[in-house]
């Protein structure tokens, strides 16, 4: 059976997975000094990264129409998975299920599955790899939700980032702001909640000292071994080449992939920012 994968523009698919005709990506919108960026292929992220550093105000983001989903799921595939990053963080959830509805009056019969991945950038893109080795490897539809809904819930996220300014400002921290406004010196290493929501996990007083402690605590977590890692990573790859060495020498993971950030990521992770999952 014919399948496709329908992922929103804060998954972070490696260069591979975009080359590959069963991934669609929808494109959010980001809104900055009354400049619209659609993170779309055309998205120049280095322009982006400038007018962040440049401007007094924080960009804010837009999720896809429902129509969006709509015409991205009606692809005449068997099979339609979807991949929205974290509900508790952004609207794209609620927009490719509203999609889906109208799908499903047009064409009832249709199979799709709107996923929350609980997480954003990394582990987006594993939850829609996931899906693809499940896939391909025949199993029915029912069957590649159940264990991808399940590999979800057992996924853990973490993040180290140079600065929390943009997650700050649009109020996806609001419950530590007053973390982050006696911690400003300090770097937060940051996790997620198994229903989405941001957490801190620790802090250092530099960014190689909390990838270091991020290291020591995946390490620590025997529910790592032989899983695949992925790393996201927002301009700086030598960052993310280094911290793969790490996992390598502490861990034993059977695979890391390395992945860029694309617009939407950019924004909260900025410049210097790093994502895992596994």
């Amino acid at each position: 059976m014919s399948y496709k994968i329908v992922v929103d523009s804060c998954c972070d698919l490696t260069a591979e997975q975009a080359a590959d005709p069963h991934f669609v990506r929808v494109p959010l919108t980001i809104l900055l000094d009354g400049e619209t960026f659609v993170d779309d292929a055309s998205l120049d992220q280095g322009r982006l990264l400038w007018q962040m550093k440049h401007s007094s105000n924080a960009p804010s983001t837009a999720c896809p129409s429902p129509q969006q989903y709509l015409e991205a799921m009606d692809c005449g595939a068997d099979d339609v998975y979807v991949v929205c990053l974290s509900a508790m963080l952004s609207g794209s959830h609620n927009s490719a299920a509203q999609g889906r509805a109208l799908l499903l009056e047009e064409r009832p019969g249709v199979r799709v599955h709107v996923f929350n991945s609980c997480s954003a950038s990394a582990g987006e893109m594993l939850a829609a790899r996931k899906i693809r080795e499940l896939a391909e490897s025949g199993l029915p539809f029912d069957q590649v939700v159940a264990r991808t809904e399940r590999y979800i819930y057992e996924m853990q996220t973490y993040f180290v980032l140079e600065s929390l300014d943009n997650l700050r400002k649009n109020g996806r921290l609001t419950k530590l702001q007053s973390i982050v406004t006696s911690t400003l010196r300090i770097k937060l290493l940051m996790g997620a909640t198994p229903e989405g929501e941001i957490c801190k996990r620790g802090q250092a007083l530099s960014v190689k000292q909390a990838l270091s402690r991020m290291v020591e605590l995946i390490a620590a977590d025997e529910g790592h071994r032989g899983k695949t890692l992925a790393i996201s990573h927002c301009n700086c790859l030598d960052r993310a080449f280094r911290l793969k060495r790490l996992f390598q020498e502490k861990c034993l993971f059977r695979d890391i992939l390395i992945s860029g950030t694309h617009g939407i990521s950019t924004v909260y992770a900025n410049d210097g920012g790093i994502v895992v999952a596994y």
